[in-house]
């Protein structure tokens, strides 16, 4: 069975270190025509029903803890009836945004999320977030890599909680050796495929972002 992926663009802001952005999210919920779960709560979460329709909620996927992916979280959970998962490594960064509300479940790598007669693998990539993580869905041949990896290059590491040499392996340990043509959708901006990136890591680690 493959798996239905609905997706919508969200916008709003994100803030950290005493900035904010204007920034676009992609949203996307993943399962079939009953079953389905939310990867990250960006911004607007109207528009995430819209997506989710009248199919049972199983959980609200967080690929990192920067507000602009978890700000809706627990307003989102709420309003389906589902859990929050987010990798532990990722609390120092939740707590920044929601104090007073723990996750309700935490993921850890290798985990398999069953969804919809698919699954979702879960692979840990810090760098970007110490607890940020990538859903493979490999029946599918795509990848959900969140805020670590994008068509122009590793995520943001100018910021609090951040490493280049830490996204920089992830990238190099746990997405590139996936299979070429595996689709890659990022968390913000357009999709490309293993098979793309793939030969400009070595450009992306000389230029040091």
């Amino acid at each position: 069975m493959t798996l239905r992926m609905d997706h919508a663009v969200t916008s709003g802001t994100f803030s950290l270190d005493g900035q904010t952005f204007e920034v676009d999210n992609n949203a996307w919920v993943i399962g079939d025509d009953a079953e389905c779960v939310v990867l990250d709560a960006p911004h607007d979460v109207p528009a995430i029903q819209k997506l989710i329709g009248d199919r049972k909620v199983r959980a609200v996927l967080c690929t990192h803890a920067h507000d602009d992916h978890v700000r809706r979280a627990p307003e989102l959970a709420d309003a389906v009836g589902a859990p929050i998962h987010l990798h532990p490594d990722d609390l120092v960064l939740w707590n920044m945004t929601h104090p007073d509300r723990e996750p309700d479940r935490q993921l850890a790598d290798g985990e398999v999320i069953e969804v919809g007669g698919g699954e979702l693998h879960v692979l840990h990539t810090p760098g970007h977030a110490p607890g940020a993580v990538c859903f493979y869905a490999p029946n599918e041949g795509v990848v959900f890599t969140g805020d670590t990896l994008f068509a122009g290059g590793p995520g943001a590491t100018g910021r609090s909680y951040s490493d280049f040499g830490v996204i920089t392996g992830s990238i190099r340990d746990r997405l590139l050796p996936l299979p070429p043509e595996t689709k890659v959708h990022p968390g913000h901006g357009e999709s490309t495929t293993i098979g793309d990136v793939r030969p400009q890591f070595d450009e992306w680690v000389a230029r040091g972002h």
